[in-house]
């Protein structure tokens, strides 16, 4: 067992092994999972979190560590969450975002941490909501969560961070992608990358079309900026910062980042709850009581729909 109240006071001070080890008890819903979170709840609130998706190979790691590169030159402590695709033999994290990120490796005021998918669709693992929780209390102002990358799937991170930078790349037809991903409605941020490739400033001409067509705003509403890079020279990069800190300004300004706050957290609270649910449904796989109303399913007696209502009632009373 683990002394959660050292772990926490370290990672305070900027212990990395304390975060490390805080990150895991999250990752393996260890059974000291609660003690962690009623100790960090107190401590966190701070961070600023910014989701970075898109298409793979647009370079979101390239352009993550870009960007950990500027907000450290503010002196802002960072935290990066890489959620890489599960290994199919451990099922842990393949590490490729942390090795493309290896130049902050020794520098203290960053934290970068690989987590895998599990299996989980939408891009992020399932414990990042918490694992964000550590990075926040531990003192990171900035908090950069990168998607795995798998393409029509992770508009989830729209439900994590303060702001969502979706990335995209001329020559990979990410026009249409961006389009059959729903990722028109979640950007916050739209980033052409790789922008020294031809085709660059038509990919932003298109980009600039299609949200002008799904375009539904009032005066005043935030309208997503498309920012032209080349991360891996740094080229660009400020800008980005500039469109977050306005982004920022702006959510403040209008009461929304409060609101997409009490929303993420009305969220993580569901999420548990149901995990909960669906835990103790799980007990009652094979039990006498579930297996009955299967049979009057079958046999016509029952509708599914009756048959859960009384599933949820038992489940209440017990």
């Amino acid at each position: 067992m683990q002394d959660v109240s050292s772990l926490v006071a370290q990672a305070r001070e900027g212990g990395p092994r304390a975060v490390a080890r805080l990150i895991s008890l999250v990752e393996g819903a260890s059974e000291q999972l609660r003690e962690v979170m009623a100790a960090l709840a107190p401590l966190s609130g701070g961070a600023y979190v910014v989701g970075l998706t898109g298409s793979p190979g647009v370079g979101k790691s390239t352009s993550a560590s870009a960007l950990v590169t500027a907000y450290r030159k503010q002196g802002k402590r960072v935290g990066v969450l890489a959620v890489d695709p599960s290994s199919p033999f451990s099922g842990g994290a393949l590490l490729g975002d942390r090795v493309r990120m290896s130049e902050h490796a020794s520098d203290a005021g960053v934290y970068i941490r690989s987590m895998a998918t599990r299996g989980h669709l939408g891009g992020l693992a399932w414990a990042a909501p918490q694992a964000i929780r550590v990075l926040d209390a531990a003192g990171c102002e900035v908090i950069l969560v990168e998607t795995v990358g798998v393409g029509q799937s992770e508009v989830e991170i729209a439900s994590q961070a303060d702001t969502s930078v979706v990335l995209l790349a001329p020559g990979m037809g990410d026009g249409i992608q961006a389009a059959k991903a729903g990722i028109l409605e979640i950007g916050d941020v739209y980033v052409v990358n790789k922008a020294d490739r031809d085709g660059a400033d038509a990919a932003a001409r298109e980009l600039n079309h299609m949200l002008g067509l799904g375009e539904a705003r009032a005066p005043g509403d935030w309208r997503p900026p498309i920012v032209k890079t080349v991360a891996s020279r740094g080229e660009g990069v400020e800008e980005v910062v500039e469109a977050l800190e306005k982004h920022r300004a702006w959510m403040e300004e209008r009461g929304v980042l409060a609101e997409r706050r009490l929303a993420r957290a009305a969220r993580e609270v569901e999420t548990i709850a149901v995990t909960a649910l669906r835990e103790r449904i799980g007990d009652l796989h094979g039990d006498r009581y579930l297996g009955a109303l299967a049979e009057r399913i079958v046999a016509g007696e029952l509708d599914p729909y009756r048959a859960a209502d009384e599933l949820v009632a038992g489940l209440t009373e017990g």
